[in-house]
């Protein structure tokens, strides 16, 4: 689990126009609640904050807050940016400790590429992150799942994770992760092969209807 610090400011001006100004002077407005203590609002750099978020833990990166002397084990949560820029507007952070479980959202990786895959077949993942419980300290940048032998048709699912020691998966144990797919182009042609041989099959029963319905008319003519 990586580990980081930042530097808290105390601000006392709230609002849109102190925001404003704040951030100008490459700050970003904050909030530091939890563990049942009051929220104090706090301006961090925005620099630091956005080096720490870019890391490879990103938002489960343990951060120690020094504010007014004091340091505060937290995570970033509710961050929110500008939609053009990119830039941080503002952040929550969380109070945690480090003897206390917490819950998290972990993103998914996949290694190697499949069997399946070499022979044409598509791997399509479905879920992109899991949600864990664990200690602070025991976040994983992520969990992985190798896909070297699966091939087409064969799924995995979250149950085929293996989570660190310490760290227990939330997320439901029969969630698809990944699967191997047919190409789409033998798909398509596999269902063309089969309209094929329907309309084989349907002609020569049309035929005899036509045949049956002919030969009734011949009767009735010799008939009269």
């Amino acid at each position: 689990m990586s580990e980081a610090t930042l530097t808290a400011q105390p601000r006392a001006e709230r609002g849109s126009r102190p925001a404003g100004r704040i951030r100008r002077q490459g700050l970003v407005p904050a909030v530091i609640y939890g563990l049942g203590e009051d929220n104090v609002s706090v301006t961090v750099n925005a620099h630091d904050l956005q080096h720490i978020l870019s890391g490879a833990t990103g938002v489960n990166t343990l951060i120690t807050l020094k504010v007014d002397g004091s340091d505060q084990l937290a995570l970033a949560r509710q961050i929110q940016r500008n939609p053009v820029k990119g830039t941080l507007t503002h952040v929550d952070f969380i109070r945690v400790r480090a003897d206390q479980t917490i819950t998290a959202e972990v993103q998914v990786h996949l290694e190697g590429e499949s069997e399946g895959a070499k022979r044409g077949g598509v791997m399509e993942q479905a879920l992109f992150a899991v949600s864990i419980e664990a200690l602070p300290t025991n976040l994983p940048p992520a969990l992985t799942y190798d896909v070297s032998l699966m091939e087409i048709g064969d799924q995995a699912h979250v149950s085929d994770l293996v989570a660190p020691d310490g760290v227990t998966i939330l997320t439901e144990a029969d969630e698809l992760l990944v699967q191997i797919v047919a190409p789409r182009v033998a798909e398509e042609e596999v269902a063309e092969g089969a309209e094929g041989e329907e309309g084989a099959e349907g002609a020569p029963a049309a035929a005899a209807e036509a045949g049956g319905e002919g030969g009734g008319d011949e009767a009735e003519a010799s008939g009269e």
